[in-house]
């Protein structure tokens, strides 16, 4: 008898195209809507001589997502940081993007320059990535600086759940900057699937355990189903430092950690490049002539 042949899936897929990319979302997530939220945004509107003129910021957050959103459709929440995105949104903060052929909504938070010294130079770059990257010395913790962070963090998981308009969703957030945010949305709309992917290092507990505010920010964190880290070694430390720091059930086999009857998964979810890309642009006749 000849052996059954099973029908390749998703999880077979070598080579991810825009059809694979949304096929494999809607058969996780039907009817859901993909929401993701982040400091940064992907395409940023500037004046330039006269002109309204577009910019994709650089940075692998936007690069890698901006594509997933036009594959899937959604909405991001973001910084509106060029001096020329409040001219271009409608009333509600919303402009379609990508400008030439919109595929997905992005929603614009605006911020004072004193929540801008506050919030990202601030507690954002002078406490939690000095912290994180084990630069101790580096380090600055200020009452107002995490006043300002708690704030703002509210402010966009409020803008967060009013894009949503009560419809299923998963809510994707990103980074150090936003890490009260999962536990504002939660309190509002328990029902949604939530994810957080953190960007830089976890460290180790005894580096974490001087933040002050390290109890908010890890219940922040495990109001999230899912939390991702580029190494297994930043996933190992955070569930240490969750064992340390808080009355958890921390299951290291399966990675999970519960608190408040609800369970986090913790995993090492690493973030590629595209290899062919690089290789073909390091082999360039113009990138030999930069070296040179």
């Amino acid at each position: 008898m000849r052996e059954a042949v099973r029908p390749p899936t998703l999880a077979d897929v070598t080579e991810w195209t825009a059809d694979r990319v949304h096929r494999a979302f809607r058969e996780h997530f039907p009817e859901a809507k993909l929401a993701v939220v982040s400091n940064r945004e992907p395409y940023a509107h500037l004046h330039r001589d006269g002109e309204i003129a577009v910019e994709r910021p650089a940075g692998g957050l936007a690069l890698a997502l901006d594509p997933l959103l036009q594959a899937v459709g959604g909405t991001w929440v973001a910084w509106g940081h060029g001096d020329a995105d409040g001219d271009v949104v409608d009333e509600h903060d919303r402009r379609g993007v990508p400008p030439e052929d919109p595929a997905y909504t992005l929603r614009r938070i605006w911020l004072t320059e004193e929540e801008i010294d506050r919030f990202y130079l601030g507690y954002s770059n002078q406490a939690l990535w000095p912290l994180c990257h084990n630069i101790l010395e580096h380090v600055r913790f200020r009452d107002r600086f995490w006043s300002t962070y708690r704030e703002v963090n509210r402010r966009f998981a409020h803008a967060t759940v009013e894009e949503l308009d009560g419809k299923d969703a998963l809510v994707w957030i990103h980074d150090y900057h936003l890490a009260l945010a999962p536990r504002e949305i939660r309190e509002v709309r328990s029902d949604l699937t939530l994810a957080h992917f953190w960007h830089i290092p976890w460290p180790a507990w005894e580096t974490f355990r001087v933040c002050p505010q390290k109890a908010e920010i890890m219940e922040g964190l495990l109001a999230n189903d899912l939390i991702g880290f580029h190494l297994e070694s930043f996933a190992q430390n955070f569930l240490d430092t969750c064992a340390h720091e808080l009355s958890v059930l921390v299951d290291w086999s399966q990675r999970t950690v519960v608190h408040r009857g609800r369970p986090t998964k913790v995993r090492a979810l690493p973030i590629s490049i595209d290899v062919a890309h690089f290789e073909e642009v390091a082999a360039s006749g113009e990138t030999a002539r930069r070296i040179e």
